[in-house]
């Protein structure tokens, strides 16, 4: 957690908060690099947090489950975060029928790059982690990206599920009901389902077989 912190503040001396969002979805992973970057603000700027900007990006595809964004919205709230929320074209029909790689570009990638293009972000923080997807296992901690050009920080890459469980009962964070219910990995409701394996084993195993090809369109 040390270093994750020690990452993040100094990225903090380094951008523009105002121009600096964390990809927040209410789950576990995001909920801890939101809590983390708003304390390398606070650190950075003698304990005064709201001297900062703190923003929060949530991809909103139409399909989530509502505890999820129920979650989100009441920490954002709590955590006094500006909360931007992405989503599809008006009158986006595109859905899981018609094959992952297009509800995904429609309903998650298109949605997230204008975001970043449209708010002039420079930094994205993300909660990927090496260990839950083969595609992000060799992500370095800063990521170039483009169209539009910015970068994407990943605090929490070593970190384990176990690690993430940790910090969210040490610093007693609150977390999505549904975790208590079997899940371990939470995505669209119809793609989701509760862990039968691994973390990811309750994603849609097409989704999951296409994530390189998802994150070379802008994906996470």
């Amino acid at each position: 957690m040390a270093g994750s912190l020690a990452f993040l503040r100094t990225l903090a001396r380094e951008h523009d908060p105002a121009r600096t969002a964390v990809a927040f979805t209410g789950g576990k992973d995001s909920s801890v690099v939101l809590d983390l970057w708003r304390r390398a603000l606070r650190e950075e700027r003698g304990g005064r947090a709201g001297d900062a900007p703190l923003l929060a990006l949530s991809l909103d595809t139409g399909l989530k489950f509502p505890e999820v964004t129920r979650l989100r919205d009441e920490m954002a709230a709590s955590f006094g975060a500006r909360l931007v929320i992405a989503r599809p074209a008006p009158g986006c029909v595109v859905g899981p029928g018609d094959g992952r790689e297009a509800c995904c570009r429609a309903r998650k990638i298109e949605p997230l790059l204008a975001s970043v293009r449209g708010l002039g972000l420079t930094l994205l923080l993300t909660g990927l982690r090496h260990d839950e997807h083969a595609a992000r296992a060799g992500l370095g901690p800063l990521e170039p990206r483009t169209a539009p050009d910015h970068l994407r920080g990943h605090p929490i890459l070593a970190w384990s599920e176990m690690d993430v469980w940790a910090y969210i009962m040490q610093a007693r964070l609150p977390y999505c009901s549904l975790y208590d219910e079997g899940y371990r990995s939470l995505g669209c409701a119809p793609c989701t389902h509760v862990a039968d394996g691994g973390e990811r084993s309750g994603r849609d195993a097409d989704k999951e077989a296409r994530m390189a090809e998802l994150r070379a369109l802008g994906y996470f």
